[in-house]
């Protein structure tokens, strides 16, 4: 089984396609810059120089593609919110119409918990309904690919993703300065998600057969407030302002996973701490 990764050099690609490989699969990744795929190559990936508004470059790289995992995306950065959406809508429809054309009999978009809303009254579920004109960039360009992409002629299987981490990821460190600049209540909670339970799923979305047009969450047994969060790397005292108010939705960022619990999915990290204890950060 031929398989095509985009983002294949990023934070969730560079762990997940050495796992992907172990497994066995023919990989071929397609990247914008061949330099940083050295390392993945050394370990049998296929390098394909390409992007994904290049039509020309989509056609070599869906060759004899059994499935794509996409994992390619723009998120934060707080001043190309133009760039997020040509990147994560554009490019991921972009894509999906290559992949039709090439024949390509299935299709694993990866998305993320940021497009849920507050206000549910419950962790977030796959049928609550989410916003395409959210005010939020990286949000709605993720909504409107998720729903463009479910409409295409191939078997499409969408993954939301809750707050990645481990496997020596710098994406905690990244966040905890951005969590005062955007004046996150200490009592919030995270719904963070092991890289190793992220690779997990994919795999299990890219073999099982009967979830053409399904939507899943992943995340963890056990959302961890933003104090400790910070608290765990030192850092509360200097993150959070003192007093603050009532926390508004205690289930504001959390999601619920039983859907994805009910295909036999387990997961391996079932939170941060457990992660900790085994010196899997």
């Amino acid at each position: 089984m031929k398989i095509l990764v985009t983002g294949a050099t990023g934070k969730v690609g560079s762990r997940f396609v050495p796992r992907l490989l172990a497994k066995g699969y023919d990989v071929r990744i397609l990247v914008r810059d061949a330099s940083k795929a050295v390392a993945l190559a050394e370990i049998g990936a296929e390098v394909v120089t390409g992007d994904l508004f290049d039509a020309a470059s989509l056609t070599p790289a869906l060759a004899d593609v059994d499935a794509v995992i996409h994992l390619a995306a723009l998120f934060r950065t707080f001043t190309d919110n133009e760039g997020i959406i040509r990147t994560n809508h554009e490019g991921s429809i972009a894509l999906g119409d290559a992949a039709v054309a090439a024949g390509v009999k299935r299709f694993v978009f990866v998305s993320t918990s940021n497009v849920y809303g507050s206000g549910y009254g419950h962790p977030a579920r796959e049928d609550d309904p989410v916003n395409s004109n959210d005010p939020r960039p990286y949000a709605s360009s993720k909504i409107a690919a998720e729903q463009e992409l479910l409409k295409a002629a191939m078997d499409v299987r969408v993954l939301r993703l809750g707050f990645v981490y481990g496997d020596k990821d710098p994406h905690i460190e990244e966040i905890i300065p951005l969590l005062k600049k955007m004046k996150r209540h200490s009592g919030s909670r995270m719904h963070m998600v092991h890289h190793l339970d992220v690779a997990q799923a994919l795999i299990m979305l890219l073999e099982r057969d009967g979830l053409n047009g399904e939507i899943f969450n992943i995340a963890d047994d056990a959302p961890i407030t933003l104090y400790e969060l910070a608290d765990s790397v030192g850092k509360a005292a200097d993150t959070f302002e003192v007093p603050e108010a009532p926390l508004a939705d205690p289930f504001e960022g959390i999601t619920d996973i039983s859907k994805l619990r009910g295909t036999g999915f387990r997961l391996l990290v079932p939170s941060y701490y457990v992660a900790r204890d085994l010196d899997i950060l």
